[in-house]
């Protein structure tokens, strides 16, 4: 069992060493597509992920193309403040690809609109916040696909 964790240019290192050590915990894949916002030798992005990043599974992508031309045929959801539904609508299976955006601005205008039926959000019932850290809303998302694939009926 396991996700695909897909960032689209990561702009901050810590965030993505925190996303690499959570991509191990969970039994999953980080996908890193470029440019990205630090090189990955960055003692950041060491420093948050710690002695765990030699062991993520990690994939790397030229560009957005790249990734989605690789990756055409897989399930994925994309996650953007922007989505009508909730993140706990989503159908999770073993194995499917959750896409994020980058910290500063999101997914893009034309990922958004190429794939609104797949679009989710995480809900913030503040008018004060804009959007979560990004480590924290894949925190949220893995965990509760977890959740749905590893619940055991009761009875």
């Amino acid at each position: 069992m396991g996700y695909n964790i897909v960032l689209i240019e990561p702009e901050i290192p810590m965030n993505t060493g925190n996303i690499g050590r959570l991509s191990l915990a969970s039994g999953s894949t980080l996908h890193l597509v470029k440019p990205f916002g630090f090189e990955l030798d960055d003692k950041r992005v060491k420093r948050a992920g710690l002695d765990y990043w030699k062991h993520i599974s990690l994939k790397i992508y030229e560009s957005a193309d790249e990734f989605f031309e690789i990756n055409k045929d897989q399930k994925m959801a994309f996650f953007s403040s922007h989505g009508e539904k909730e993140y706990w609508d989503i159908d999770y299976t073993d194995e499917m690809f959750l896409i994020f955006g980058k910290e500063s601005v999101g997914l893009s205008s034309e990922i958004i609109e190429e794939n609104s039926d797949k679009l989710y959000k995480i809900p913030i019932f503040s008018p004060h916040i804009r959007s979560l850290n990004l480590a924290n809303a894949v925190s949220v998302v893995v965990y509760e696909g977890i959740r749905r694939l590893t619940r055991k009926p009761r009875g």
